[in-house]
């Protein structure tokens, strides 16, 4: 039994160094606090069993109610551009099972993780308190945000919106806030981006092309204006 379990630890260390070697680094990602994060980090863990096998997939993974746990490169890519920073305080929306919570408390950053789905907090609740514990996980309306432990320096929002919802811009740090995530157009059509605020209201930029599913509870409204 002891040897089983030494070969499958092996060659699940040598999956997440394939992840990262053939889908992470040739996609332009370098900060090489992610590249640890993510061969470390067991992604395994963080899905249902009957998809565990498609852990380190190129492929955004099913969760179960029509969420995901995005593509390895797009939410590597996502963090990249946002360049979070060791103590900066973090929302997480969306937070799903918490795989990208737990990363980016493995770059040092404060973590609140935010997420609405009972299903969903039941599987993160454990793995986070195993390999992220300084993750605060909390539950409600993830179009709501957590208004209680702002503001931001950064939010991720770890799916699909219509839009930059505005009641998060709301919650960002004026100076040093900004927030990522994936705008979906169309069924075939999505990209990553990332808003800043400023004096005008909220400034919008383009990352990469993506694609990831709705997130429940997002309606089209007019982008916060400060």
């Amino acid at each position: 039994m002891a040897s089983t379990n030494l070969e499958q630890d092996a060659f699940l260390t040598d999956a997440r160094n394939r992840m990262v070697d053939s889908q992470v680094r040739p996609n332009r990602v370098s900060d090489p606090r992610i590249l640890d994060a993510m061969r470390t980090l067991p992604r395994e863990r963080f899905l249902p069993d009957a998809v565990r096998s498609l852990a380190y997939a190129d492929q955004n993974v099913p969760l179960g109610g029509g969420r995901v746990l995005l593509q390895p490169m797009v939410l590597a890519r996502m963090l990249q551009a946002a360049m979070p920073l060791p103590e900066e305080k973090v929302l997480v929306v969306a937070a799903g099972t918490g795989y990208s919570a737990a990363l980016l408390a493995a770059m040092g950053c404060k973590v609140t993780a935010l997420e609405g789905s009972s299903a969903l907090l039941d599987r993160a609740k454990p793995v986070l308190a195993a390999v992220a514990p300084s993750v605060t996980l909390v539950t409600g309306a993830l179009a709501s945000g957590w208004p209680a432990a702002a503001p931001y320096d950064l939010i991720l929002v770890d799916g699909a919106v219509p839009e930059v919802p505005a009641l998060l811009a709301s919650q960002l740090d004026r100076g040093s806030g900004r927030l990522v995530t994936i705008i979906r157009e169309s069924e075939h059509s999505g990209h990553a981006v990332q808003a800043e605020p400023t004096p005008a209201g909220v400034s919008v930029r383009t990352l990469f092309d993506c694609q990831s599913p709705h997130l429940p509870g997002f309606a089209t409204a007019p982008v916060f204006q400060f």
